[in-house]
Order: structure tokens, then sequence, then C-alpha cells
């Protein structure tokens, strides 16, 4: 069971599409998040995406010291966005 251990009140804009591995994953990178969140292990969240919430979601370390926000399909279709796209992503809310 996740429990809010924070409010949180950050924001970013990033292009979807990580790579990974070889391959271009649909999600938005935020740089450096490893020093902000101090850990880079994955990081539990709430967050807007072009005001499209996405609550209760994982960002997951890059390796590089940035952490991913996966946009699945149906985020995407809500967005409008696809690949190559630009977004802007509110951080809410911490879980653990």
């Amino acid at each position: 069971m996740s429990q809010a251990i924070g409010p949180l009140d950050h924001a970013f804009t990033a292009t979807i599409g990580v790579e990974v591995k070889g391959e271009t994953w649909a999600c938005v990178e935020m740089p450096s998040s490893a020093d902000f969140f101090g850990t880079g292990k994955s990081v539990k969240v709430d967050a807007v995406v072009d005001e499209v919430e996405v609550a209760n979601v994982a960002l997951m370390p890059t390796g590089r010291g940035g952490h991913m926000l996966s946009l699945n399909a149906k985020v995407r279709k809500k967005l409008g966005k696809d690949l190559g796209d630009e977004v802007s992503v509110r951080l809410t809310r911490r879980l653990t």
C-alpha cells in the first residue's frame, strides 16, 4: 500500500522518447533526478503531464543520473502526442 510522504512541486519540460539499450521508449526523462530525490532507485509519484493526471506511477532510473516516466498509449492518446513531441511535467506528490 502506497503512503504519501510529502507534497512535491517540481516542473520540467521534456521530449517523449528515451533511448534504452538501443531502443526508444515512450518515456520522458527528468535529468539530475537522482540528486533531486537522493536516490538512484525508482521513485513513486503523482504527476500531471500537459494537464493529464498520472497517479501513483514509478519514475524508473535511467542509469545516467536521471529518472524516466513512462507514458503509455492511453496517456499519449489523451495528450494527443507521441514520440518526439514535447510535454510539460509537474510532479505533485511523492509516495513510498
